[in-house]
């Protein structure tokens, strides 16, 4: 099982698309905007990660930069960081890869070879 996690316009979306596409990769396609994961959700992706919570905020987002996130996430408690995620689509870092062992917050090609294989 492979989902994907995407906004329909970002173009890093349409690049990790295009090339699972290409490689022939099946997948659950979820419109992140509209149906953003939920908080067990996100706290259920985390934990699969093994990564920092920060890597599933969208750093280079319009709403991460005009709630000046970068300075209140080091000291924001962790069940706040999860609210905040749950609460818009456009704060997760996209596209979102999840498959039965990993999750991937972003597109690497090489970090997602590796978890598709």
């Amino acid at each position: 099982m492979i989902k994907v996690y995407c906004y329909s316009r970002c173009s890093t979306c349409k690049k990790a698309l295009a090339w699972l596409d290409a490689h022939g990769y099946k997948y659950d396609l979820i419109d992140i905007k509209t149906q953003n994961p939920d908080e067990k959700t996100l706290r259920s992706l985390h934990k699969k990660s093994g990564l920092p919570l920060k890597k599933f905020f969208n750093t280079s987002g319009i709403l991460y930069r005009e709630m000046e996130l970068s300075k209140k996430l080091p000291s924001m408690p962790e069940d706040q960081q999860f609210a905040l995620l749950a609460s818009d689509g456009m704060m997760v870092k996209r596209p979102l890869l999840v498959t039965d062992s990993a999750v991937i917050p972003g597109f690497k090609e090489d970090l997602w070879k590796v978890a598709l294989k």
